[in-house]
């Protein structure tokens, strides 16, 4: 078992017996230490006594008059959505299941960040047996946003943040400055020679996907895909990249960033796409149900395109919960 994304927090949760993801005191914690959860020195005493009764027993039940007596009016609405955070999390018997119940459900209001963490923590957990860096390098793309160049016949993807983070180094690295950001000298491509280095830096979150090199990144991707739509839904599916989409007759896609969603929107509609915003489609996907999952009709027997796609700003943002609410399952099939 490789060791990675210690930052995920993957360590506080406990398994079930079926091998998913159960909320204990100690991952509630780690929210409750959060430099922005945390009562700052101006904190009035009732703020401090919820926080304190709160690392004592995390689960325990919080009176809608403990959080109306917080004098600051910003710190008594983080508290009421923490708390009801922290209910949505402990309602469902998984994580895995509470993260699609609240996507199902809704998640208005909800900060994407949380949303993310929840991705990153559950996507550790579907990988724990993986031991290709490839695949563990582009899962980061589903919940960290990527900084996308096109460079000799390929596509490079790295890690916006980083890219962001170091805007005073912008000449050290040919790299960096390749990829329209600053630059850093310990940002690498992934590739054969430094493959087994990407486990120690794993939460730096600083090395280049390639999604045309060998191994292929986008065939990396779509195994990161089929490990999170496994973790999700309870059942295994095929996902292999295509060329593109010459079935005149499909019948069901999924974008998996807003770009895509909009581009796959139009051509479903038979409206006119230009080439500027099919120029942003960066990997189409083919995916194939099990036979015994139950499907809406109008996918029955059909597979399932996915699509991706970047910003106009070359920014790659995916959106994981398009395939818990955008896959054609009849409601019985719905493990979650």
């Amino acid at each position: 078992m490789m060791h990675f994304w210690a930052t995920s927090g993957h360590v506080l949760l406990d398994r079930t017996a079926g091998g998913g993801l159960v909320v204990t005191d100690d991952f509630l914690k780690a929210y409750l230490a959060r430099p922005e959860v945390l009562p700052p020195d101006e904190a009035c005493a009732a703020e401090r006594a919820l926080h304190a009764k709160l690392m004592a027993a995390p689960q325990a039940e919080v009176a809608a008059a403990e959080i109306a007596a917080i004098a600051d009016e910003d710190a008594r609405e983080n508290w009421r959505f923490l708390v009801g955070w922290r209910d949505r999390l402990l309602a469902a018997p998984t994580l895995e299941a509470a993260y699609a119940r609240i996507i199902r459900e809704g998640v208005a209001g909800v900060p994407p960040l949380f949303l993310d963490q929840l991705v990153h923590v559950i996507l550790r957990g579907a990988l724990d047996e993986v031991d290709d860096p490839y695949v563990v390098r582009a899962a980061e793309c589903l919940f960290r946003p990527q900084r996308v160049t096109h460079h000799e016949n390929t596509i490079l993807l790295a890690d916006a943040e980083i890219i962001e983070g170091h805007e005073a180094d912008r000449h050290a690295s040919p790299l960096l400055a390749m990829l329209g950001g600053p630059a850093v000298t310990s940002l690498d491509i992934l590739k054969a020679a430094n493959a087994d280095r990407y486990w120690q830096r794993s939460d730096g979150f600083d090395m280049v996907l390639d999604l045309g090199g060998s191994p292929s990144g986008r065939a990396a991707l779509a195994a990161a895909l089929r490990h999170w739509v496994c973790a999700l839904h309870g059942f295994d599916v095929a996902i292999e990249p295509i060329e593109n989409l010459r079935d005149a007759d499909w019948r069901w896609f999924v974008g998996l960033d807003a770009q895509a969603t909009a581009i796959g929107n139009a051509l479903w509609q038979g409206r006119s796409v230009s080439e500027e915003e099919l120029s942003r489609v960066l990997a189409l996907y083919r995916m194939t149900l099990p036979p015994d999952v139950p499907v809406l009709a109008a996918a029955q027997a059909r597979p399932i395109y996915l699509i991706m796609a970047m910003s106009a700003d070359k920014v790659l943002r995916l959106k994981p919960q398009n395939l818990v609410a955008g896959l054609p399952l009849q409601a019985n099939a719905m493990t979650n």
